[in-house]
């Protein structure tokens, strides 16, 4: 079993039967008294984040987080599809796991799944993605300036605030983090 001192962002720790990654850390050694570790840590499942301080060499549980590569395949239901890259095995995610990530998942995207003891944590996506713009009104000709926006549905039915200027068909970089529009992509 690890301690404290093995502790590294990122790390994902099992405690109390539910997972938690390290977002920061830091060691700190007073004075006077022991040694600790002051830690944020986010849960995997609902995305809460806490902070929490152990005392220097405790004993800790980390869990084993697998990453791999799979290409999302189609939506089934209340699931989606994604196919691994290595050995071609399919698996079907709850949406809920998925999440927002939905919103900006293409047929045939690569994507990064993380599953502990077989079972899919989270999917995670590029910081960002092209999409193409399938329903916007017209834009006013000779509006040119960043100051407007208006709302745009993508490909995925995701809908954006996106400039004036822009048309129905135009192919844009959406943040996958936060939905923003980062800007336009000419081919």
């Amino acid at each position: 079993m690890a301690t404290t001192n093995d502790i590294k962002n990122g790390s994902v720790l099992n405690i109390d039967g539910q997972l938690w990654t390290i977002v920061e850390f830091q060691h700190v050694k007073p004075g006077k008294g022991g040694a600790f570790v002051r830690t944020k840590m986010k849960n995997i499942m609902s995305g809460k984040v806490v902070d929490r301080t152990f005392n220097a060499g405790t004993k800790i549980d980390f869990a084993t987080v697998d990453r791999r590569d799979f290409t999302y395949l189609y939506r089934d239901g209340d699931g989606f599809v994604f196919m691994d890259t290595t050995d071609y095995d399919q698996t079907t995610v709850p949406a809920k796991i998925v999440g927002d990530a939905a919103n900006f998942m293409l047929e045939n995207q690569t994507v990064t799944i993380a599953t502990n003891e077989g079972e899919p944590l989270y999917v995670e996506l590029p910081a960002s993605v092209v999409l193409e713009v399938t329903y916007t009104e017209p834009g006013l000709q000779g509006d040119r300036s960043s100051a407007g926006t208006k709302p745009a549905t993508l490909e995925t039915g995701y809908e954006m605030q996106v400039p004036l200027f822009l048309e129905t068909g135009t192919r844009v970089k959406v943040d996958t983090r936060t939905g923003d529009y980062l800007g336009r992509v000419t081919d």
